[in-house]
């Protein structure tokens, strides 16, 4: 494999969740494209709102809910509509799949085979 075979793998990577609704959720990790157009659809105020910016991303990184596809959201209606869909317990199940992974990588950084930690 070659390495942008490599990085667009990851890039397109699904994760499998499960809330504590009993829904399945697959998530994937935002790329640059994805962001750019979640802010566009926010709008210039909205952009800058860190909190509902953060919400907003989580919602947009599910792409089905129980097998059936979730289109991206291009609005701000959309986006809203996705987080009331989702509830607590989806955001906190997407969270939850997309930190984890990171969490691993970011205490190996740096260290090499057999480095005391």
């Amino acid at each position: 494999m070659t390495p942008t075979a490599s990085v667009l793998g990851l890039a397109e990577e699904r994760l499998s969740t499960a809330d504590k609704a009993g829904r399945k959720l697959a998530v994937r990790r935002l790329n640059a494209l994805d962001k750019l157009r979640l802010l566009k659809a926010a709008g210039p105020v909205l952009s800058e709102n860190q909190a509902w910016l953060g919400v907003a991303m989580l919602a947009a990184s599910v792409v089905e809910i129980d097998g059936v596809p979730v289109p991206m959201p291009a609005t701000e209606q959309q986006i809203e509509g996705l987080v009331g869909r989702l509830g607590d317990p989806g955001l906190d199940a997407v969270a939850s799949a997309l930190t984890t992974p990171d969490d691993a990588s970011e205490a190996a950084a740096g260290n090499l085979p057999g480095t005391p930690t």
